[in-house]
């Protein structure tokens, strides 16, 4: 029985040592990642879906009927304006346009007789030789021949500008596209078809629509527009994709649909290596202000309470809670105001702090290996499930 009682007595008093060991012993701290409210120029964007539009394109079509004697490019060809595209059988208007200056030749020579009898018509009635009846009738004649003249030459500039038609030229610069007809069918202007298009493919141009909503800051883009100030552009893949290419605000609609509510924008870019391709669906981006200076922290460290909006900062090595008002939000950073700048807000740890908790901030090195750790996770788990 004494034996019983020794024991627990030596028990009892190594529980209360570990005890008082354990109450001497600093107790852990929360591990957490922490970032800087820094002071910087943040962009504020307007995204939508949007659609690339050539600037110029142009079907290429005849305009007189005729045999389709040559084309002279290839599909895909890169054209330039004025350049030869193909030619029509010429020779029925040629005919046509010989026989008209053969005419005029005819009607010429009349006419020069007809001012020469005037002459003298009109010398022979000074002396009364003849009767002024006989002059205004010659007078007459000179006149009708004057307008059949004009006539033929008016039939001689119609030919020729036929004539020119079957000789097609680009309009403007650009890719040719599928050709439609080939050399040797007939082609009439009132075809359902034109022989191929030619599209222009820099600059191109991209035109979305945003919800009126935005308009009053449209409008405020559109006067920076006139004002020659650049509004910057950007076209992605997607939303969170690859950037294609950058460009400005061209114009802001004069008008909000009415059947969708909506207002379109076109803005211009730059396409020397053909990213954009016509018709394209992309993801566009239109900066609509800039904030310059602003707090800003990062989107993880942003939690929400009842009270509101608030941040975890860390004091020393201590947690505690900081209300702040939201004045902005992107994709990566919130303005904000209620801080200042410098201070350590937590960006991933927060569901364990509470107010006054001590705290163990990772390191640099430390939080790439827990990324990396975590990727290699979910690598792991993603094999795994295939």
């Amino acid at each position: 029985m004494q034996l019983s009682l020794v024991l627990l007595a030596t028990l009892g008093l190594l529980a209360t040592l570990n005890s008082a060991t354990a109450q001497q012993q600093p107790q852990a701290g929360v591990p957490v990642v922490v970032a800087t409210v820094t002071i910087q120029d943040v962009p504020v964007w307007l995204r939508g879906i949007g659609q690339v539009k050539p600037q110029q394109s142009v079907e290429i079509r005849p305009q007189v009927d005729g045999l389709l004697q040559q084309v002279l490019v290839r599909e895909g060809e890169m054209v330039a304006a004025g350049q030869l595209l193909a030619t029509l059988d010429d020779r029925a208007i040629k005919a046509a346009l010989a026989q008209a200056k053969a005419q005029r030749a005819v009607v010429e020579a009349k006419l020069n007789v007809a001012k020469r009898d005037l002459q003298r018509y009109q010398n022979l009635s000074q002396s009364q030789a003849i009767s002024a009846q006989q002059k205004d009738q010659q007078q007459a004649n000179v006149q009708q021949l004057q307008a059949e003249l004009q006539s033929v030459d008016a039939q001689i500039n119609a030919q020729q500008v036929q004539l020119s038609f079957t000789q097609i030229h680009a309009p403007i610069s650009g890719q040719v596209g599928i050709r439609n007809v080939d050399a040797g069918n007939y082609v009439r202007p009132s075809d359902t078809q034109g022989l191929f298009s030619v599209v222009q493919l820099d600059p191109i141009s991209i035109e979305m629509a945003l919800p009126q909503a935005h308009l009053p800051q449209l409008q405020q883009l559109m006067q920076q527009v006139r004002r020659q100030q650049a509004v910057p552009v950007d076209a992605f893949v997607q939303d969170g994709g690859e950037k294609l290419a950058s460009g400005t605000l061209a114009v802001v609609d004069n008008k909000v649909s009415a059947g969708s509510g909506t207002i379109r924008i076109k803005a211009d870019f730059a396409n020397p290596t053909q990213a954009l391709w016509p018709a394209q669906t992309v993801v566009v981006a239109l900066r609509s202000k800039l904030l310059a200076q602003a707090l800003t922290i990062p989107v993880k460290a942003l939690q929400q309470g009842p009270q509101g909006a608030f941040v975890w900062t860390v004091d020393g090595d201590k947690a505690k809670v900081q209300p702040v008002q939201v004045l902005e939000s992107t994709e990566t950073v919130v303005v904000v105001s209620g801080v200042s700048a410098g201070q350590q807000v937590v960006v991933d740890g927060q569901s364990r702090l509470r107010p006054g908790a001590t705290v163990l901030i990772k390191t640099a090195a430390e939080q790439a290996q827990a990324a990396k750790a975590k990727k290699q996770a979910k690598q792991a788990a993603a094999e795994h499930a295939a």
